[in-house]
């Protein structure tokens, strides 16, 4: 309800790329739906002008009820209210928009849903309660309120595989014995492994003696498979297992890991079907092996990637599976060193998955290369789009792009494009 402050109302034009309603005069308000007609308080000084949701006055037939308590409160999802069927175009349509602000023509395919069981990984906040010393209440976990700074305090995540929705129980029990998130709020990151929760605390900074050995006794009062300290091992209790195709990863603490189990295995499904029967395949930004290990089952691969823990990681599930083909493995910065175009051509097809920044400068080289087919993977549509631009000025076509929603109730969407040199054979 109101409370008092200046009041519009609203006609709802469309979803933005964040998942917020968008009036017809480009008023920001989230939360509203396209078609809807809606009350809305403006806040004072944003660009482009946003609105506070007041009241649905007139609801759009796709709007369903959020399953989640924490919705609109927690920043975490952005679009829990959308029915299935306009939440999956509106995920396609980020996709085709950002290829028609490039200028690049390709068939999209509909997006692929990748949930899966949820979400394997989780990064929880945890702040000392309130007031006092000690503080009130102990340690709360959560999740950061949308556009704020404000701890949003959960009892479990919904989204995530149902071995993580004791991860907040999780995080405010390490977070004692290194003061509760008083001092310095802390960040635990909290994966589900094969074999039990792998547990990372961020944020902390060196401990003491006495710490360290209440948290190596509180990962076995907890069950956790294994505990660091920004990322350096306290304890392994069992090896905390990744399984990729028939290989058996242990990540490196910390380390980088797609957000499902589903939709690791679709996007590696992807690239294998992508690469076809090209013999000799480098995977850039490999990370530990999230798709060098399942191109390894019919393919020579040449992994390259800048973090040493991610490329042992790499090798060891590799020497450890009996079967595959060789896997090679290079350190290097491929922002501030990509492989030039001789380098590249020594290879049937590359595979790029870079971060959300994307991969220009690489790109560039790639578009500089003769190799056959090139598959890319990205979590941003923008910088997708841009890094594609690159490899069709350089001659490619981008023959193939399949959205896939491994982020539900988020406005971030993986995809895959398989590019191809006109005139080459597969």
């Amino acid at each position: 309800m109101s409370d008092g402050a200046e009041m519009t109302t609203c006609e709802i034009a469309r979803l933005g790329l964040r998942g917020d309603g968008v009036s017809l005069n480009g008023v920001v308000v989230p939360g509203a739906l396209p078609g809807e007609t809606v009350r809305a308080v403006p806040e004072e000084g944003t660009r482009p002008p946003r609105a506070r949701l007041d009241a649905v006055l007139a609801a759009s037939p796709d709007r369903i009820a959020p399953f989640c308590p924490y919705f609109g409160t927690c920043g975490g999802c952005a679009i829990q209210h959308l029915a299935p069927a306009p939440y999956a175009e509106w995920k396609r349509d980020l996709v085709v928009g950002a290829l028609a602000r490039a200028g690049i023509e390709a068939p999209v395919a509909p997006l692929l849903d990748a949930h899966g069981a949820g979400r394997r990984r989780i990064t929880l906040h945890v702040r000392a309660g309130e007031g006092g010393h000690p503080p009130k209440g102990g340690p709360q976990a959560g999740f950061m309120a949308a556009r704020s700074h404000a701890l949003v305090a959960i009892d479990h995540c919904p989204i995530t595989e149902p071995a993580l929705h004791r991860a907040p129980e999780v995080a405010r029990a390490v977070s004692r014995p290194l003061g509760g998130g008083g001092g310095k709020p802390l960040d635990v990151q909290v994966t589900a492994t094969a074999n039990g929760l792998d547990v990372d605390i961020r944020g902390h900074g060196p401990a003491s003696d006495r710490a360290r050995q209440a948290l190596v006794l509180l990962a076995g009062e907890l069950d956790l498979a294994r505990l660091s300290l920004h990322g350096e091992v306290l304890i392994v209790r069992r090896p905390p297992e990744i399984p990729v195709g028939r290989s058996r990863l242990v990540p490196p603490a910390g380390g980088f890991l797609q957000a499902t189990a589903e939709g690791e295995a679709t996007l590696a499904r992807l690239v294998v079907e992508g690469v076809a029967k090209a013999k000799r395949v480098v995977d850039l930004f490999s990370g530990a092996g999230a798709f060098s290990l399942s191109l390894a089952e019919g393919h020579t691969v040449h992994a390259v990637e800048g973090e040493d823990g991610a490329l042992k990681a790499l090798d060891r599930a590799f020497r450890e599976t009996p079967g595959l083909r060789t896997v090679t493995t290079e350190r290097r910065d491929l922002f501030r060193r990509p492989l030039l175009a001789p380098e590249l051509d020594r290879h049937d097809a590359i595979v790029f998955d870079p971060p959300r920044a994307g991969a220009e400068s690489q790109s560039a080289r790639i578009a500089e290369s003769k190799v056959p087919v090139v598959v890319g993977v990205s979590c941003d549509a923008g910088s997708f789009a841009r890094d594609a631009a690159l490899l069709v000025r350089g001659g490619y076509r981008l023959e193939a792009v399949t959205p896939v929603d491994q982020f539900r109730h988020s406005p971030h969407v993986e995809i895959v494009g398989v590019f191809r040199r006109p005139g080459k054979k597969r």
